[in-house]
């Protein structure tokens, strides 16, 4: 292939099924994912990924970000909140106040799982130290487990959320012909003094930290397996020097919902992503066995 792009093998089908209205869109899950930055020592930037399995059903062997999708629990119970207030996160995330809780939470929550690094603290101005021993790892498993929301671990630590600590970067919307669908909202996070990451996902088989222009380097040669999402968000972070000049850039950034808009036009669909051209496939129907729409 000519670049590290990955789509499912059932996409013309399934377009063409939207397109003729023999298939019904699913209403996307809301989900939060974490950029989770550090400064190499000589004045780049690095990003923590992570390699999804290649057994995984969805995007096996791809690199991604930690994330997931939002506990519903988390919208019920106000946690201890340190940072922008919720009705800032509102405006900023584009929905109510107890749906900004919840997503500013999976952020928090997923970044903890998938990498064992918690942006929160004791207090509104500090952060946890070392995460690795044997208690917080119970914890840990129980969140995965979903024995324990979020709100209740904080609860019961005794601790408050930075939400300072993120910065809203991109959202993107899982195309509506995805029998798996999520609303996406990307975020920015410096890895808190202290504290590393460690490969603790059951989704994953490799963690990395890598400059995002080598990623994406890597990428366009076909070394590195990505979806559009995560590939773009790379090209994004690319030119900011540190992890901190990132994090100041994120107020700024356009959170208007990336989405994918299908075709079907001379035997082919044109699937393309707007504002992100080089994503664009022409995907010969063939491919499904079968003729033009």
């Amino acid at each position: 292939m000519a670049n590290g792009q990955w789509f499912p093998p059932d996409w013309p089908e399934r377009i063409r099924a939207l397109a003729d209205g023999t298939l019904t869109p699913v209403t996307p899950k809301r989900a939060a994912t974490v950029m989770l930055l550090k400064d190499a020592g000589d004045g780049s930037t690095v990003v923590h990924m992570l390699r999804r399995r290649a057994s995984m059903a969805f995007a096996g062997g791809a690199y991604a970000y930690p994330g997931g999708g939002v506990d519903p629990r988390d919208d019920d119970r106000q946690v201890r909140w340190a940072g922008p207030t919720r009705a800032w996160w509102a405006e900023r995330l584009g929905v109510d106040e107890t749906a900004a809780q919840a997503i500013v939470c999976a952020a928090v929550r997923e970044t903890y799982e998938e990498a064992g690094v918690l942006l929160a603290g004791p207090t509104p101005d500090s952060v946890v130290g070392d995460t690795t021993g044997a208690d917080w790892e119970t914890d840990r498993a129980a969140l995965v487990a979903r024995d324990l929301s979020f709100a209740e671990f904080l609860d019961r630590r005794g601790l408050v959320l930075r939400s300072d600590l993120l910065g809203a970067w991109t959202r993107w919307i899982t195309p509506e012909f995805e029998p798996r669908r999520y609303d996406t909202w990307f975020f920015v996070a410096a890895l808190p003094e202290g504290q590393r990451t460690r490969n603790v996902s059951t989704e994953a088989d490799r963690t990395v930290w890598i400059r995002p222009a080598d990623a994406a380097a890597s990428y366009d040669k076909g070394e590195l397996l990505m979806m559009p999402p995560t590939i773009a968000t790379l090209r994004q972070l690319a030119p900011h020097a540190g992890a901190a000049e990132a994090l100041a850039a994120a107020p700024e950034r356009d959170l208007t919902p990336v989405l994918a808009q299908a075709r079907l036009a001379d035997g082919e669909v044109v699937l393309s992503w707007p504002g992100h051209d080089e994503f664009t496939q022409h995907i010969p129907l063939a491919r499904t066995g079968g003729g033009p729409a």
